[in-house]
């Protein structure tokens, strides 16, 4: 009787996973293996013609490559970001509540006011950044048009935004370490740092798996910000893969492929939590 309780307590919770997880993903992969269907030709099964015109494009690749930059200097720069914030916001300092809560505003601002902001400071000429370097003679700079720096403008709104959602699951951390590993340390004579790198870090490595899967996952599912800034230009230097699908589901309405770059998304994603599983689960340490 108590296993059927507690299935029936579960169950309301498996039917949104299947009806808005896991059906919607077996459905696009079914739908990667047909073609896209109009009024006068009906979708019909093309097998994996449409994986293959998936290799052949070079859009796909260059957005691909851009993901990767992007993830590469996002994640570990977010992720260091939010301890060194945490550490500091743990301490004994005037105004902790102010510091904390300034850190994490960021957070709660929606993705489109945070896009139109970094959109004032990134305007040519009438921009902040603009503005500030032409206090010290630099010529104007178009950041978000120039191929060279659109991706590393964005890099830098997204570290800002997600670095404080980042700190308030390391501050939890931090606040439920005992003190007394701190106080024995103190008494032995070790430093701050290593205290840090021999005690406190091992001890955050739980909190830091799950942190690096959830900033993996925003890595790979921006969309809002580049809607605004960017629209994936110029000549997709600054698209990621999420606004790949976006703008080849709603704006060529090619479903299809769509879900083909869906599924290669989903099995890319897959990959790198149990990759990031394999290699960091020895390292964690629970208690």
């Amino acid at each position: 009787m108590k296993h059927v309780y507690g299935w029936l307590l579960l169950t309301p919770a498996a039917i949104l996973l299947v009806g808005f997880t896991h059906y919607p993903a077996a459905m696009t992969l079914f739908d990667s293996f047909f073609s896209t269907g109009t009024v006068v030709r009906p979708s019909r099964f093309v097998g994996l013609d449409n994986y293959a015109a998936l290799a052949d494009d070079p859009i796909f690749w260059q957005v691909l490559g851009n993901n990767f930059w992007f993830a590469l200097g996002t994640i570990p720069s977010a992720i260091a970001l939010a301890m060194v914030m945490a550490l500091w916001v743990n301490e004994k300092l005037p105004a902790r509540a102010l510091v904390r809560m300034a850190y994490f505003t960021p957070t709660v601002l929606p993705m489109i006011a945070v896009a139109n902001i970094w959109l004032f400071f990134y305007t040519p000429q009438i921009g902040l950044l603009d503005q500030f370097n032409a206090l010290f003679g630099v010529a104007s700079h178009n950041w978000l048009g120039d191929p060279d720096t659109v991706l590393g403008a964005v890099m830098l709104m997204v570290v800002w935004k997600e670095a404080g959602f980042f700190m308030i699951f390391y501050l939890a951390a931090l606040q439920s370490l005992p003190p007394e590993l701190e106080e024995a340390a103190k008494i032995e004579g070790a430093s701050r740092w290593y205290f840090f790198r021999r005690v406190t870090f091992p001890l955050l490595m739980p909190t830091t798996l799950f942190v690096l899967v959830n900033a993996t996952i925003n890595s790979f599912k921006l969309v809002d910000h580049l809607f605004i800034l960017t629209k994936g230009g110029p000549d997709n230097a600054s698209s990621l893969l999420l606004y790949y699908i976006y703008q080849v589901a709603f704006s060529f309405f090619d479903t299809a492929y769509a879900s083909t770059l869906t599924v290669v998304l989903l099995a890319l994603l897959a990959g790198l939590a149990v990759l990031q599983f394999l290699l960091i689960e020895r390292r964690v340490h629970y208690r």
